[in-house]
């Protein structure tokens, strides 16, 4: 048996100086320290322990161990971020100073069904007890979190929406008021067509007038179609024409819409989260907790 770089360890000691044992389902390493010539039990958690952790553990409790190194069976060196579940898998030889010890792990009964079925049973019932012992606090919690952001946004909402409704107000007044003036320029309209069919000239004359009148609305239309790509509809057009003036106004007075319409999405989301938060909390609470958070 040879070390690294070829040079022979002094001595081979058999497995029996090493032994491992499990207690608790844990495994227990027990070897002597070559300094105080004393049994130590190491006890490891085979998923968590690396074997750096563990050479690591009878190096700081043997101060005169200067080197502490596993190998392989067949001489080669294994990792210390390999884990202690790994390394018992199979049979090894771990180096303390010039001695190197041979151990053989023993192997671990699995579980039977029977048992593997009872302990996922344990672990479930382990899970609801925590559960129903820790829940009502973190929705408590969870609930005076959505509370307070729900104030905050309302917080910053409040002036928007001051300034929204402003705004909302002057666009639709200037919305009626164009539609007033439409209303009054087609009777005028109207009424200079009728006077100059009966007063002024005859039918024959201001029929071919109206004519063009008519293919110059259709055109009219049309254009609309082809720069809004949709039909000259009068809620749309107006609704259109709202939405104009709004803009223009916001931009002028310096309304941030990206802005609120963000807070009106986060405030509609804190109050829905709120809403499925207070279905299950409002049947486990005492009432007179409830009537206090209200």
């Amino acid at each position: 048996w040879r070390g690294r770089g070829g040079a022979p360890y002094s001595t081979l000691v058999p497995s029996d100086e090493v032994t491992i044992t499990y207690r608790h389902g844990l495994p227990v390493i027990t070897l002597t320290l070559p300094t105080r010539s004393e049994r130590c039990r190491f006890t490891v958690k085979p998923t968590v322990t690396t074997v750096g952790a563990f050479l690591q553990d009878v190096q700081r409790e043997d101060k005169g161990i200067e080197r502490a190194e596993v190998f392989t069976t067949d001489g080669s060196k294994v990792s210390c971020a390999t884990l202690m579940e790994v390394l018992l898998m199979n049979d090894f030889k771990l180096v303390i100073n010039n001695t190197a010890y041979s151990v053989s792990p023993p192997v671990k009964d699995k579980l039977s069904s029977e048992r593997a079925t009872e302990m996922e049973d344990i672990k479930s019932l382990v899970h609801r007890l925590f559960v129903a012992l820790h829940l009502e606090d973190h929705q408590i919690r969870k609930e005076r979190e959505l509370l307070q952001k729900l104030d905050h946004l309302k917080e910053e909402l409040l002036p928007l929406e001051q300034m929204k409704a402003r705004i909302m107000d002057s666009a639709d007044a200037k919305t009626s008021k164009l539609l007033w003036v439409g209303l009054a320029l087609m009777s005028t309209q109207g009424g200079a067509l009728a006077w100059l069919t009966w007063w002024v000239y005859s039918w024959d004359i201001m029929e071919p007038v109206t004519y063009f009148i008519t293919y110059g609305s259709a055109m009219a239309f049309y254009a609309y179609f082809v720069l809004t790509k949709q039909d000259y509809i009068y809620p749309d057009a107006k609704d259109r024409q709202f939405l104009h003036y709004f803009y223009r106004k916001s931009k002028n007075q310096h309304f941030n819409v990206e802005r609120y319409n963000k807070l009106k999405e986060d405030l509609a989301e804190a109050e829905e989260s709120l809403r499925r938060l207070r279905q299950p909390l409002h049947l486990r609470l005492p009432i007179q907790e409830i009537s206090d958070k209200d």
